[in-house]
């Protein structure tokens, strides 16, 4: 890679995915207000950097891969759950017979594929997870590095190698496969997991098994068709269908991914009562059927995984309680051209909140993202129940992702060089200590969940915190 000191740069894992898989030649990003508010809100990583490359006048054209990286040897790592309980996990291929697939051109029904986390018991008889399976994940380590065309204004990208950053390895999690679930939990409350616009359900990893731990079962979400890649038994990976066009797709999403949320949901229902709902009826982990308090149902997601919890919410009186990480407001069912501009969008998100009514809802922002998103400052006065505000300081968007550590860790090791820290992982996860935002979001999360899904704890949610100093409160 080139380290030209006029050399402006671009990029996300959408975006690589996309150019290896599907090159639709010259892109123009939309205009610069939704730049302003994704710079602040962001929608995905992809958001965020192309129309930051639009405003500065850049033209990404061609289908140019991700920059080699030195071959030095590295294992990515999570920081350990902090609960009481070991974890297991067992992913299922769910398949709507009811719905045709909407991505699709062709009439197929829609699949989707979920992990569910929980405590167990006697793990030691079970293999540890990989973080992601295999073949999704050698994809996923290709577009992982930050390295996308080099680009001038009014010029065409320089050439860059491609390839999957030699010597690094994703992560083993700290869950086992299929491990039977820990009964002295008795039933545990659930929560349900969005990943962001275009990101897989894995990357919220570090916060689900932290969940787990403490004695949650945890449902995680791909939405296939939009999510980079998904891996389903048979060995095949599904990649993004998504448009080169955001606000085009968004609304769109935002409607499927309320389908695929309440699809999941009864689908949980079945497996309760001792239904195998996955395709491939492969055996449950022993006392997964009836482990689940459906009565004690939350949910929260990134990015337009936290739009996600709020619209179901709004949709499904089922989910008692939700979270919104530092996602826009974008609302289901919008009538068609409401996604012309996110000033129209806000104009939706209030509604929104009314239809949640007083079941409790967190906000948690990065640095700079408050009520000045023109959606949030729609959606907070509608809230009429228990609601908080927070903001992480000197984060940004994907901290509140297992991207927070994964990039920290490749600069460290000198895989990401300086250049490219400065020009997109700092705009990317900030400069916020990875271990404090980590542990920061794991309290925050945790105390809202056992708050409200088990009604103890909370003193945690009334004040700042001197444990976390990061963490501050600015609206409830």
């Amino acid at each position: 890679m080139t380290d030209s000191a006029d050399d402006d740069t671009v990029s996300s894992r959408a975006q690589a995915t996309r150019r290896k898989h599907v090159c639709h030649g010259e892109y123009r990003s939309p205009a610069r207000e939704p730049f302003r508010s994704a710079r602040r809100a962001g929608l995905t990583r992809r958001g965020f950097l192309s129309a930051g490359a639009t405003a500065l006048g850049l033209v990404v054209t061609g289908c140019a891969g991700p920059a080699a990286a030195p071959a030095r040897r590295l294992q990515l790592t999570l920081v350990p759950p902090t609960g009481s309980y070991p974890i297991g996990t067992v992913a299922l291929h769910l398949v709507d017979h009811s719905r045709r697939d909407p991505w699709l051109p062709v009439a197929r029904p829609r699949e989707l594929m979920i992990s569910v986390w929980y405590p167990a018991q006697h793990v030691g008889r079970y293999p540890w997870a990989p973080w992601m399976p295999p073949a999704a994940g050698k994809l996923f380590l290709t577009q992982l590095i930050p390295a996308p065309p080099v680009v001038r204004p009014g010029g065409r990208p320089s050439s860059a190698p491609s390839g999957p950053p030699g010597g690094v390895r994703l992560p083993v999690t700290r869950a086992r496969l299929g491990a039977p679930v820990d009964l002295s939990a008795r039933r545990c409350p659930v929560v349900l997991y969005s990943p962001g616009y275009e990101d897989d359900r894995e990357l919220g990893t570090g916060l689900v098994s932290d969940l787990a731990s403490r004695g949650y079962i945890v449902v995680t979400i791909d939405h296939t068709y939009e999510a980079a890649e998904v891996e389903f038994p048979d060995g095949r990976v599904e990649v993004s269908r998504q448009q080169q066009n955001i606000l085009a797709e968004i609304g769109k999403a935002a409607t499927v991914r309320v389908a695929d949320t309440r699809f999941v949901l009864d689908e949980l229902v079945a497996l309760n009562s001792g239904v195998n709902p996955d395709a491939e009826h492969h055996r449950l982990p022993a006392g997964l059927a009836g482990a689940l308090d459906l009565a004690r149902t939350g949910m929260f997601g990134h990015s337009e995984g936290g739009s996600t919890a709020a619209t179901t919410m709004a949709a499904d009186p089922r989910i008692s309680a939700g979270i919104n990480l530092d996602g826009i407001i974008v609302p289901a069912d919008m009538p068609p051209n409401a996604t012309s501009s996110l000033g129209t969008i806000a104009s939706l998100a209030g509604p929104v909140a009314k239809r949640i009514g007083d079941r409790p809802f967190m906000l948690m922002g990065n640095a700079s993202h408050g009520l000045d998103d023109a959606t949030w400052k729609s959606f907070w006065p509608d809230l009429s129940g228990w609601r908080l505000l927070l903001s992480l300081k000197d984060s940004q968007h994907h901290s509140y992702t297992d991207d927070e550590e994964f990039l920290s860790q490749l600069v460290t090791a000198g895989i990401i060089s300086p250049k490219v820290a400065r020009q997109v992982v700092i705009p990317t996860i900030g400069t916020i200590d990875p271990g404090r935002a980590v542990a920061a979001e794991r309290a925050y999360i945790g105390a809202f969940f056992d708050l409200h899904l088990r009604h103890r704890g909370g003193s945690l949610l009334t004040r700042p915190s001197p444990r976390y100093p990061q963490v501050q409160f600015l609206a409830r």
